[in-house]
């Protein structure tokens, strides 16, 4: 059976593994980043990690046929490298395919938009598979996105296509971290929560979400989500608000590409049926009913496995 190396890139942990062509993952392990020492540092020490777990499963570069890369944008698809990405500071120019390519005998390699790679890995291996029209949310520090469009990936002009986090949801309101106002990010994500959380705390409204969170400084949506398990009322104001965003954008994902299924992965979701229960109702209300009609919301299946298996599948892809 075909492999390929994958790896995962991103601003904290650089995650790694071996994957078979069927999606199972023979092996994996991760590296801290370490992004502000810069790109070199970084694909040096991933590489050396991944050369160890070569050795351990008794593989060897020609033993697979293809490097995959899933990293966050946005991205510079021709040079293999990020370009002008936040989260990784100081990394745009320098080429993270050839770098890795030439770490293991030269072998072809492929770099990919993170949630791009997680739409087309949950489309082949997880909660899309066998399905035609498959759309990848990623709820958590941000908001991403991915689209299986009759059974391709959808890549763009430039590969960085379907950064759904920001979709305008308003003309105005909070600040996105891409420096626009109104962003589906800035109202959804689980740090845009815990904003909204936050603020309604230091307005002084009554909670027992700060028994769990000591200061307002430190509260979460961890926190927000023990608070709902007691009863709490701002916790599940702040909930029913955040899941009716949600539901907006999902409505406008609906509209956008009419798919047979939205798959949803991220921190957030660890709320469970609190979350898809009253977020399919939420969307529906935003959607054509015709489309609505035939989108199931689904949570995602890969688990934390989305960004590796997600690269295997672009390298699988790119190596025909």
């Amino acid at each position: 059976m075909r492999k390929v190396l994958a790896f995962d890139l991103g601003g904290t942990k650089f995650a790694f593994g071996v994957v078979n062509e069927d999606g199972s993952v023979l092996g994996s392990g991760r590296v801290e980043t370490f992004a502000e020492k810069g790109p070199a540092q970084a694909c040096d020490r991933v590489a050396a990690a991944a050369h160890q777990l070569l050795a351990e499963l008794k593989l060897k570069s020609s033993d697979f046929v293809a490097i995959g890369v899933a990293s966050p944008g946005p991205l510079d698809i021709a040079r293999g490298c990020v370009d002008g990405s936040p989260n990784l500071p100081g990394w745009t120019g320098h080429s993270i395919t050839d770098h890795l390519g030439a770490a293991f005998g030269g072998l072809p390699a492929r770099i990919d938009n993170d949630c791009n790679a997680a739409a087309l890995g949950e489309f082949r291996f997880g909660a899309g598979k066998g399905r035609r029209n498959v759309v990848y949310i990623t709820v958590s520090t941000g908001i991403g996105g991915g689209a299986v469009i009759d059974g391709r990936l959808m890549r763009g002009a430039n590969g960085n296509a379907a950064e759904l986090g920001h979709i305008p949801l308003t003309l105005d309101g909070p600040r996105c971290g891409c420096g626009n106002p109104g962003c589906w990010e800035a109202y959804a994500s689980g740090t845009a929560i815990a904003r909204r959380t936050r603020e309604a705390l230091a307005a002084g409204r009554p909670s027992s979400i700060l028994k769990f969170a000591g200061t307002i400084d430190q509260v979460t949506t961890h926190h927000l989500f023990q608070a709902m398990d007691e009863g709490d009322a701002l916790a599940r104001d702040i909930w029913a608000e955040s899941v009716n965003y949600l539901g907006r954008g999902l409505g406008a994902v609906i509209n956008t590409f009419n798919p047979d299924v939205i798959v949803v992965g991220g921190g957030v979701t660890a709320a469970g049926d609190a979350l898809f229960v009253p977020m399919r109702k939420s969307a529906a209300q935003y959607a054509f009913p015709r489309l609505s009609a035939v989108c199931s919301i689904v949570p995602a299946a890969l688990g934390g496995n989305v960004g590796v298996v997600g690269a295997a599948a672009c390298a699988f892809e790119h190596a025909g």
